[in-house]
């Protein structure tokens, strides 16, 4: 972005919401562009590279899951922040598998919003090399020495467990599916009980209180989200 405007396209139907969204933006510094339509939404993707797209699921001409397809199957790599109702949670899961990087569910507060923007950008940014050192609170990962320590005491994971963790803070803030966990950590020959087995292990190590964790966050009925600060 080399010090000048984000540039944000907004991809929704309904006028009123592009216009919250438009201002919102706008306010912060944000060069708002916008489509009302996939395909319009995928010319203007071509015509001006946005770094980062939000993408309403219910579009007019193509669903917005076929849209994220597109894009990846391009090879396009811009960070996609999905807008998706409080119902739609197979919506949220399929767009998320196909390579969307979050979600924010309407009705939605724009700090909310600001703040999940800011960890796609972030997230664009960890991709291109990962981080050898991650700290959150007191966790702190050594990915190169495979050292993990809370309240700066070091804490023995098993190799599984490892494998967990090291996966959620490669993608520190961004929510993961159950299925993108699974493929990661075990090549997606498992099932899900397994994941959640581990999940509530790890916690039991890295959390001060395991059942009002702070670092691995649950997105229900979706995934798992690692807390960056």
């Amino acid at each position: 972005m080399n010090g000048s405007a984000t540039r944000v396209l907004i991809v929704e139907d309904e006028p009123p919401i592009r216009r919250l969204l438009r201002t919102s933006l706008a306010s912060q510094g944000f060069l708002v562009t916008e489509a009302a339509t996939g395909r319009s939404a995928l010319a203007e993707i071509e015509r001006a590279e946005p770094d980062l797209v939000i993408l309403d699921l219910g579009l007019p001409d193509i669903e917005g899951s076929e849209l994220i397809r597109e894009l990846r199957n391009q090879g396009s790599s811009v960070p996609i922040l999905v807008l998706s109702s409080r119902a739609d949670e197979p919506g949220k899961v399929e767009a998320l598998d196909l390579g969307a990087d979050d979600y924010v569910t309407k009705p939605f507060g724009t700090d909310e919003l600001l703040a999940r923007i800011r960890t796609a950008l972030r997230h664009r940014l960890q991709r291109q090399g990962e981080l050898p050192l991650f700290r959150s609170g007191d966790l702190c990962v050594d990915l190169v020495r495979r050292i993990v320590r809370v309240r700066d005491v070091e804490v023995k994971l098993s190799p599984k467990e490892y494998d967990i963790l090291r996966v959620l803070v490669a993608h520190a803030g961004k929510v993961l599916t159950h299925r993108m966990l699974l493929n990661e950590v075990w090549g997606g020959e498992t099932d899900v009980q397994y994941l959640r087995i581990y999940i509530r292990q790890l916690r039991q190590k890295i959390e001060a209180d395991p059942e009002q964790p702070r670092h691995i966050l649950t997105e229900t009925g979706v995934g798992y989200r690692l807390r960056a600060e």
